[in-house]
């Protein structure tokens, strides 16, 4: 190369003249001409390593989708640049829809006028749009979710009966699982099953692509039609003049673990965390692999008009606080680093369920706001998070199901008291647990105007 060449050729010349220094003065012995020859050749040697990295790393860079001017001006724009991705990537950001509550009650920067609120699965079975639409097309939950009319049909039912502050992606947990060649089927009667697990660590080398294969690209190829999907929710929302944010969301790490390697959420309980014990690199190596997609999921949600993002640790009653924190905090962690830095102004919401050990230390990773399920003590919750962040939750949706205990009235009443005992302010109305099935949509839709017409008297009322 040019900088070897000219380190042989200032080496030669010690041999008629003494080697100038970097102020321009001679070596004034021979000791000192060879160690600034010495010194030349390193230099010229480091930059030459340095010039062909850059080279390298310019080769395998994508071409950023984002006008140069954009991409120059990256390494100071902390939505333009990734800790781990591509430094010369801009990530786009959707514009604030009309409806912006539940995005400022989660971002918490100002009080909102009134407490928003959506439900867990509200999009689903116990509409009987849903059953009907479901009926009409003749296919399973899982069949659905790879048409994307399908989905955004099922993600705007919920929003033309109540009237909810956010749209939620109709989608399921285990869409990664299938994306990185684990099967996953829903036979009918027993849940979604996925029928061959990981069964050891060769099985694991021989099935799961490489961390390094988790790429943009790789989410577009084997999860493309889930952004389809997004995008096609958008233009419908638009369409039907719906205002609200529309909430892209994933599984965690370890919840994919858990069905990957365990096959059920109702038999095998134990497969988990046993391969977290028994196989504890390779367990990192499939959750490095998992956090790695999530996050580029998760950016295509976002790029594709997704405005707020909800990570479900949904498993988390299935693995030990010591376990959670050696293997699923890391990945939670980066998660939400990676993801806030690329989109700083996008809510970021996380929910451990059935590990609400965890919602402290969830708390100071960067998370907007930290979901708590049933077992919450609620005159804990706020002191639990410290002020870090907001909190989702945790309105038990047994209160829905219409057994002839149950009435618009109590449903009010109830509410009420989750807004009096959490607070209305830097608060996202929700369940402890999804909507299954039994609910009366009167009693859902009591619910949801109790949150708006209470939050709004008890703020008034301060």
């Amino acid at each position: 190369s040019t900088a070897r060449s000219t380190a042989r050729s200032t080496a030669r010349s010690t041999a008629i003249s003494l080697t100038t220094g970097p102020g321009g003065k001679p070596a004034s012995s021979s000791a000192e001409d060879l160690e600034l020859t010495r010194q030349i050749i390193l230099d010229f040697m480091a930059s030459d390593a340095a010039a062909g990295a850059a080279s390298a790393a310019a080769d395998a860079t994508p071409t950023p989708t984002a006008a140069p001017a954009a991409a120059a001006d990256s390494s100071s724009s902390p939505a333009s640049s990734s800790a781990s991705g591509d430094p010369k990537k801009a990530y786009t950001t959707p514009p604030l829809p009309e409806n912006d509550l539940m995005i400022r009650a989660a971002l918490g920067k100002e009080d909102v006028e009134r407490t928003p609120v959506w439900l867990f699965r509200q999009a689903g079975r116990h509409l009987p749009e849903y059953r009907a639409y479901k009926e009409k097309t003749g296919r399973n939950f899982l069949d659905m979710l790879s048409h994307p009319e399908d989905v955004a049909e099922c993600t705007l039912q919920p929003l033309r009966r109540y009237p909810v502050d956010a749209a939620i992606l109709f989608s399921d947990i285990l869409v990664i699982a299938e994306a990185l060649n684990v099967e996953v089927t829903m036979p009918g009667g027993v849940g979604i099953q996925v029928p061959n697990p990981i069964k050891d660590p060769a099985d694991l080398a021989k099935r799961i692509p490489d961390v390094t294969a988790m790429t943009p690209n790789y989410v577009s190829e084997h999860l493309g039609h889930v952004i389809k999907s997004v995008e096609l929710i958008k233009t419908k929302m638009a369409n039907e003049g719906m205002t609200q944010p529309l909430i892209g969301f994933s599984a965690a790490p370890w919840t994919l673990l858990f069905y990957m390697v365990g096959g059920s959420s109702k038999k095998n309980n134990d497969i988990g965390v046993k391969w977290l014990t028994d196989h504890p690199d390779d367990s990192r190596r499939l959750l490095d692999v998992l956090t790695k997609i999530i996050i580029e999921y998760m950016s295509a949600q976002v790029e594709a008009g997704a405005n707020m993002l909800q990570l479900f640790e949904a498993m988390g009653m299935m693995i030990d606080e010591a376990n959670f924190d050696q293997f699923a905090m890391p990945c939670l962690k980066e998660i939400a680093t990676e993801l806030k830095s690329r989109f700083p102004d996008v809510p970021l919401m996380v929910f451990s369920r059935g590990a609400s050990f965890a919602n402290e230390a969830l708390s100071k990773l960067g998370y907007d706001v930290v979901t708590i399920d049933g077992s919450v003590d609620r005159s804990t919750a706020r002191a639990t998070v410290g002020g870090r962040t907001g909190l989702q939750g945790n309105y038990d949706p047994r209160e829905l199901i219409d057994d002839g205990s149950k009435s618009v009235e109590t449903v009010r009443a109830t509410a009420r008291e989750l807004l009096e005992e959490l607070g209305p302010q830097r608060l996202v109305a929700n369940l402890g647990e999804g909507l299954g099935g039994k609910e009366s949509p009167e009693l859902v839709n009591a619910f949801v105007d109790a949150i708006h017409e209470e939050s709004e008297a008890l703020i008034k009322a301060v």
